[in-house]
């Protein structure tokens, strides 16, 4: 094969999409504490192995990132001492900001997507021919 994923990466996707999993249950049952810290702690975990231990605390601890590490980690603070609302809100804010720079390659990715590339670079083509149909 070309490409092949290494086990510890699966891993880590696995984690990643239980942290994500988790923190949608635990946001959809009223900001449910325990899923909600259980989702923090499988996300962060998958990050570390998909990335590698040293290139995450990088990524955290970069001075450009700080804007979007201090309030993640605020919010994960605000989590576990009770206060999930407004945890769940400066986590949103803080992976807002950090990942915002990965933004162009996702949707370079996404683009090459067959029917969700499409739908995203044409968007504006659909309503234009649906415009055209109805005059």
């Amino acid at each position: 094969m070309a490409y092949e994923i290494s086990e510890i990466k699966k891993i880590g996707i696995g984690l990643v999409g239980f942290g994500i999993l988790f923190s949608f249950l635990g946001v959809i049952l009223f900001f449910d504490r325990g899923l909600l810290a259980l989702g923090n702690i499988f996300f962060l975990t998958g990050v570390g192995l998909l990335l590698g231990w040293q290139s995450m605390w990088q990524l955290f601890t970069k001075k450009a990132n700080l804007k979007g590490s201090v309030p993640f980690f605020m919010g994960l603070f605000l989590l576990f001492v009770r206060w999930p609302v407004a945890g769940i809100i400066m986590e949103l804010y803080g992976s807002f900001v950090l990942f915002s720079g990965y933004g162009p390659p996702i949707q370079a990715f996404l683009y090459q997507i067959p029917i969700i590339g499409w739908i995203l670079q044409y968007p504006f083509q659909l309503f234009a021919q649906l415009r055209r149909k109805r005059a």
